[in-house]
């Protein structure tokens, strides 16, 4: 679908939400963002979702990352259905703001729209999108979910440190890759640059095609 991606500026909107009205660019401020969608409210998987992400809400507070979500019902829609949501999982609290979008033109503008997914009125629906927004008010990251299949916030999670590992060491992140783990020396770091920029010392791949592309070190 086109629209939103990575490297797009968010579009600078401002809604209601259950905590007043948010102009986004103004709630990213000089941090991250996770900006997230679900298909509606009362209903069973999101209602697991939004659980699961009050319940990491510390871990992403800790990161200096902040939440915000977005739906097409309204703030007292919301409100209601945060009761349930907490309710669900005892112990847990909706301390995000939750944005209203009842004529779905937000959702439109942050390409958040499911295409297969509609309501009794043959309107579309939003998909289980999840935008990292940067502290340039940019995507760096996003995930996009059919409404069947939940979120696993355990990887929203490591996707987080990847990036925020990635922006603050020149590095990347291999696959399955957690905290503490190796990371990988950027392709454009020369040999010499890398001795510098990581005095711990790294270590090169033997492969066969002896390029020594693919460097480990830690950070």
């Amino acid at each position: 679908m086109p629209g939103l991606t990575i490297g797009d500026t968010v579009p600078n909107l401002e809604l209601d939400s259950t905590h007043g009205k948010i102009r986004i660019h103004d709630y990213v401020g000089n941090g991250y963002v996770i900006l997230f969608s679900h298909p509606g409210d009362f209903t069973p998987v999101c209602t697991t979702e939004l659980a699961a992400m009050a319940n990491y809400a510390k871990e992403f507070e800790k990161r200096g990352v902040k939440l915000l979500g977005i739906s097409c019902d309204d703030v007292q829609s919301h409100k209601e259905w945060t009761k349930d949501i907490e309710a669900y999982k005892p112990g847990c609290k909706v301390t995000y703001p939750i944005m209203a979008d009842p004529d779905r033109s937000a959702i439109k503008q942050l390409n958040m729209v499911d295409p297969d997914e509609k309501d009794s009125q043959g309107v579309q629906l939003p998909s289980r999108t999840l935008h990292i927004v940067g502290p340039d008010k940019k995507v760096k990251l996003s995930f996009l979910y059919p409404s069947c299949t939940g979120r696993n916030m355990d990887e929203v999670v490591r996707a987080t440190d990847s990036l925020l590992t990635a922006a603050k060491h020149k590095v990347a992140t291999p696959a399955n890759w957690k905290p503490g783990e190796c990371v990988v020396i950027a392709p454009g770091v020369s040999d010499d640059e890398a001795k510098k920029l990581f005095p711990q010392g790294f270590d090169t791949a033997d492969l066969p095609s002896k390029k020594g592309y693919l460097r480990f070190t830690k950070v």
